[in-house]
């Protein structure tokens, strides 16, 4: 087996941890319910690859994500740093002062469950009795209860902790120490590198991490997702600093993730400059500790082609985060695929590889691009004779911004998991029905990478209680896209849909062209160029021309490397 270590950095980075974690949890959950779909008891999915066993003071075995999470101070809602299932230990104050000015002391009311976290306190609390109680009258009362969990959530997420179903290590939740404020005043890189010191809390982050590393047997690899809207991108620049140097040939494949920012027609040119100095600065820096950075964040999910069958509301990182969500999950599922040999029966998955081999046919071959672009169909379309005229490749849709569309690339390199698909109406497609239906479609298509990579699973996305209500009138209960005109109607939820086919890809391609030449036009342009508008800013962030130097190299070799230059024509 070979273990994979998730690091999630900043509060959308959380948001969509969260969706991540319960979908985690609900295969799990499905895999040992007889009433369940076949396809969730024998997945060959191998969860320990992603989970690992303990055990607490108590006895109790446990089994737990092999997760560290790192956030600012009160962002956990009601949920202990500690998390729920080992005893809290009681912290002492130190013999040893080492300061002697003034203290003061920020403190705030404790954070009360909402109905769904209470749901699930009470459900373990009396698991026994809910085991043994049955009756029409009780079906009806859960009925209601359900309904009133999912309008609750719908009107009332604060926090990424209010829809987590998961138990969390107590390694596992970390919150930085003097970071307490709102998201929305974290909002640049520069106040992220004056409110967090890595000489002063960074062993503590680094021996969290070590706890969840030295327990594996084989790691194949990190897999990092960063808030980069705000401050959490210089933390995280830190953090990858140090794991660079201390696990040299791990691999670390990141997401870099933006929640939507309200925009207006009124919005300053000083907040223009700050947020587009901020993604030039953070793209820059974080692409030099990461084999393969993925950058994700539609300025709004809602108009994108993404969501042709599903209602988002993009001001809620409850809605968006679950898209980033399911499409991490698809594209991890490779990752802990239970591996075919030449004997063994038939199985529900094929393609499986680790990180590091997506890692090198992504950015390892050809011009060794480390940008890539993740595609999703959410959900995804029957194979053959479904409403739609177009092929699944057609369905793929970007979650990274500013993409250029319909761009022939012969060195673009695809890695593509379709997992749950039907066949057609309602029959799920076999594994090699998925394969032989994907061959075609490549081979029709207009333009072709040079190489792709398919894996394919039976399983499809499980969709837990606590999934947000974003699902348009033509999903049916199973994922299934019905007939019938595209409406307005009141969106369908967990109580509706239980389940999604899925398709997501992570492709190398110069489509991602545009991206990298912004950010490294709007660092000329508000940070190098004489009397650029945010020189002064980035001089506040501790920036010198040598780094401002050091980050256009790094920007131009990616564009460079993207588009290389014509060889020169001799007509002259």
């Amino acid at each position: 087996m070979k273990e994979l270590v998730t690091i999630q950095v900043g509060d959308f980075a959380n948001y969509v941890g969260s969706h991540f974690w319960n979908f985690q949890d609900e295969l799990l959950g499905l895999a040992g319910d007889p009433n369940a779909d076949s396809f969730f008891k024998n997945h060959d999915l191998n969860m320990d690859v992603l989970y690992r066993t303990g055990v607490t003071q108590q006895g109790i075995l446990t089994y737990t994500p092999r997760l560290l999470s790192i956030n600012m101070r009160g962002s956990l809602g009601s949920l202990s740093s500690h998390g729920t299932l080992y005893k809290e230990v009681t912290s002492f104050p130190s013999d040893v002062v080492t300061w002697t000015g003034k203290i003061s002391t920020q403190a705030c009311e404790p954070h009360k469950k909402n109905l769904f976290l209470q749901r699930l306190y009470e459900e373990e609390e009396n698991l026994i009795v809910t085991n043994d109680t049955s009756g029409s009258s009780n079906g009806s009362q859960s009925e209601y209860q359900d309904k009133d969990i999912v309008e609750s959530l719908e009107n009332g997420v604060q926090f990424w902790t209010d829809y987590s179903k998961v138990h969390y290590h107590p390694q596992s939740l970390y919150e930085l120490n003097g970071v307490w404020m709102d998201a929305e005043n974290f909002n640049n890189y520069g106040i992220g590198k004056d409110s967090f010191s890595w000489d002063l809390q960074g062993e503590e982050i680094s021996d969290r991490l070590r706890f969840f590393v030295e327990e594996c047997d084989h790691i194949q690899g990190f897999q990092f997702v960063v808030d980069d809207s705000g401050g959490f991108s210089a933390v995280a620049e830190e953090f990858l600093e140090n794991i660079v140097d201390e696990y040299t040939n791990t691999p670390v494949l990141l997401y870099a993730v933006q929640g939507h920012r309200a925009c207006t027609s009124l919005q300053s040119k000083k907040r223009t400059v700050l947020e587009d100095l901020h993604d030039a600065v953070s793209f820059s820096r974080l692409s030099s500790y990461s084999k393969l950075i993925v950058p994700l964040g539609m300025p709004s999910l809602s108009k994108g082609k993404v969501s042709k069958f599903l209602h988002i509301e993009d001001e809620k990182h409850y809605h968006s985060s679950a898209v980033y969500a399911a499409a991490l999950h698809s594209i991890s599922l490779p990752f802990r695929m239970d591996p075919i040999g030449p004997t063994t029966p038939a199985s529900s998955v094929s393609g499986a590889v680790d990180l590091h081999g997506v890692i090198q046919m992504l950015s390892g071959q050809g011009r060794q691009n480390m940008v890539s672009i993740l595609d999703v169909a959410i959900p995804a379309p029957a194979l053959f004779g479904g409403q739609s005229e177009q092929s699944l490749l057609e369905n793929l849709h970007p979650l990274t911004p500013q993409i250029a569309e319909d761009v022939e690339d012969m060195q673009g390199v695809e890695c593509l998991t379709v997992h749950g698909a039907y066949a057609s109406g309602s029959h799920r497609a076999s594994v090699s029905q998925v394969k032989d239906a994907v061959d075609a479609a490549f081979q029709c298509a207009e333009t072709n990478p040079m190489f792709y990579h398919l894996s394919v699973a039976l399983c499809p996305l499980p969709i837990p209680l606590s999934f947000p209500s974003i699902f348009g009138n033509q999903v049916g209960q199973h994922g299934e896209l019905m007939g019938g005109p595209i409406t307005n109607s009141s969106s369908k939820g967990s109580l509706d849909v239980y389940s999604i086919p899925m398709a997501a890809r992570l492709r190398s391609s110069n489509a991602i062209l545009p991206f990298v030449e912004s950010r490294l036009q709007n660092l000329h342009r508000f940070g190098i160029d004489r009397g650029a508008a945010g020189a002064q800013l980035l001089r506040g962030w501790g920036f010198g021309r040598e780094d401002l130097e050091e980050m256009e190299e790094m920007l131009s070799k990616m564009v460079a490397t993207l588009c290389p230059p014509q060889l020169s024509s001799d007509s002259d």
